[in-house]
């Protein structure tokens, strides 16, 4: 299962919608959970502070992290896929971290095994989790082979 740690409010009736369509879909090992935390009533560098404070707490030891954030490295579909397939395989548990809106500490930074960026425009978190949602069910079948995923 993927455990996916956004900050931030609830998913907004749109964005549920999607979500909802694309999770229903996934199946074991790509299916995944949700933990929203919320966002910090602080701004700017102590905001980034509280909440990755909060995203640290809430990772496990031996969770391996991919971290969401504009300054990672982007992957076409087919290499996600391979990325996740590895986890598996590795029997690791692993979350997916969205920041809130002044990005995450070093701290998680560090913490983090990849940095992904999904693209070098900036989203809205809402469309975020939409776009995470579709590209998990599109590396889902990717990896069984099925005619989902176009090249």
């Amino acid at each position: 299962m993927i455990r996916i740690l956004a900050i931030g409010k609830k998913h907004e009736t749109w964005a549920a919608e999607a979500i909802k369509q694309y999770s229903e879909r996934l199946r074991a090992p790509w299916n995944m959970e949700w933990l929203i935390l919320p966002h910090s009533s602080l701004e700017g560098v102590r905001a980034r502070a509280e909440e990755s404070e909060r995203i640290l707490a809430r990772l496990k030891d031996d969770d391996s992290v991919i971290l969401l954030d504009e300054t990672g490295s982007e992957l076409d579909s087919p290499s996600l896929t391979k990325l996740l397939s590895v986890k598996f395989a590795n029997s690791k548990q692993f979350t997916i971290v969205i920041g809130g809106a002044y990005g995450v500490d070093d701290r998680v930074k560090a913490r983090a095994e990849f940095t992904w960026s999904l693209s070098p425009l900036v989203f809205p978190h809402q469309l975020v989790r939409v776009i995470l949602t579709e590209q998990l069910y599109r590396a889902q079948e990717i990896d069984r082979g099925s005619s989902y995923h176009h090249i």
